[in-house]
């Protein structure tokens, strides 16, 4: 992800030791730092990494009293007049923070070297596997769907079955000789009823669940919770883990993606007000492919989220075909350093060690690719025997209709 991408800005003071005052300008978040520039002279006064912080706190001076003090490599930053409020300001940087301190892909990111190429290449392929594991969850959902959906069918087969043999009574003449046993039948089949199935969204598997900053209504609102995304649908929870609001999956009207860490959920309703909360997240790119996948005739890229969706489509459309390409010439290169590119291949710092590991991520997401083919084959299958089941049901409940307005 691109680290100059600003997540979010408020208009606030900046406390300069130097010349003892209060300078207006702008605050700044991006993914890894945090920025203010001058209003007056746009001159860039505060600019390190989340990384590098050890404490955010709410404090207040004897001149403002509402201030939030960031302490960087024992140097304390004084920010006052933030906006829309000081606690909107404190739980987005606190949680941006503490994501980055508990992130172990960027918990060096304070540190002025890059990592290798190797590294780099095998947190690519990671990032890869983890969305092929995403989708293969999706899909899990989906056909367990598709079970529940085929076992409905037969049972509204079974249905069917006896209306008819009841239908086939009614039309019998009064002398038939078995009247009696095809009338008895329903009452014998009502101790048949199925158990109560368990409510599913209590069996529901989780497929992600990250920390995030809601907004519902209005900037002044923003709290930290919870964001739960399940295959039939979204949970917003509260910091103590207390639901907020379930939008079912038919029930989500619009979601929109205002940057790769921020997205709106919306449900339209007919006479009152629209129920619509705004998420904000570090994790949020984890979520984003697995919304798009759920929610793909209703999730919509904003002007500022076109690069990231474009960026992403390319690596991940086919497993990453980009990637793929790069593990082979960094593999080759690896197991045949000698040659006129031997000092390319020490440049791009790709070790064994490096080189055994991309081969076994490399096998991971090929069993991951072959399974994930074989489920889709498999719900091909069960959606033209739904298919056929359907047009099999239809056919008869006409047939009987027909029959029934006969005896009317």
């Amino acid at each position: 992800m691109n680290e100059d991408i600003r997540i979010h800005s408020w208009p606030c003071s900046y406390y300069l030791d130097t010349s003892k005052q209060w300078i207006p300008g702008k605050l700044s978040l991006t993914p890894t730092s945090i920025r203010f520039a001058a209003d007056k002279t746009g001159e860039l006064l505060v600019d390190f990494h989340l990384a590098g912080i050890s404490e955010i706190k709410k404090e207040s001076s004897h001149l403002i009293f509402s201030s939030l003090t960031v302490l960087e490599k024992g140097t304390k930053h004084w920010f006052s007049s933030l906006h829309p409020n000081r606690n909107v300001v404190f739980n987005i940087l606190e949680h941006f923070w503490r994501e980055q301190l508990v992130s172990s892909r960027e918990g060096g990111a304070g540190a002025a070297l890059e990592s290798s190429k190797g590294r780099e290449l095998t947190g690519m392929l990671e990032g890869s596997q983890r969305r092929l594991e995403d989708t293969a969850k999706v899909l899990h959902a989906q056909g367990e769907q598709f079970d529940n959906i085929m076992r409905g069918l037969h049972k509204i087969e079974g249905d069917m079955d006896v209306a008819d043999r009841l239908l086939t009574e009614l039309e019998s003449p009064s002398w038939w000789p078995f009247s009696t046993k095809l009338w008895k039948s329903p009452v014998e089949a009502k101790p048949k009823e199925t158990p109560a199935a368990p409510d599913p969204k209590s069996q529901e598997g989780i497929l992600l669940r990250i920390p995030v900053i809601i907004t519902h209504r209005t900037d002044s609102s923003a709290k930290p919770g919870k964001l739960t995304v399940l295959p039939s649908g979204l949970e917003i929870q509260d910091c103590n883990s207390q639901l907020l609001h379930r939008f079912e999956a038919r029930d989500v009207d619009d979601i929109w993606v205002h940057t790769p860490y921020e997205i709106s959920v919306r449900q339209r309703f007919i006479g009152k007000p629209d129920t619509s909360f705004r998420l904000l997240a570090a994790r949020m790119p984890e979520a984003i492919p697995i919304l798009e996948m759920q929610f793909s005739k209703k999730i919509q890229f904003l002007e500022d989220a076109l690069g990231f969706a474009g960026a992403r489509k390319s690596p991940q459309a086919d497993l990453g075909t980009s990637i793929w390409q790069a593990a082979t010439g960094f593999l080759g290169a690896a197991a045949s350093p000698e040659g006129p590119d031997k000092e390319q291949v020490q440049l791009q710092k790709v070790s064994q060690e490096e080189a055994k590991e991309l081969r076994q991520i490399l096998k991971k997401l090929k069993g991951l690719a072959l399974e994930t083919e074989a489920e889709l084959e498999r719900q091909d299958e069960a959606l033209d025997s739904i298919g056929s089941s359907v047009d099999r049901a239809t056919l008869t409940i006409e047939r009987q209709n027909r029959r029934m307005r006969k005896l009317t």
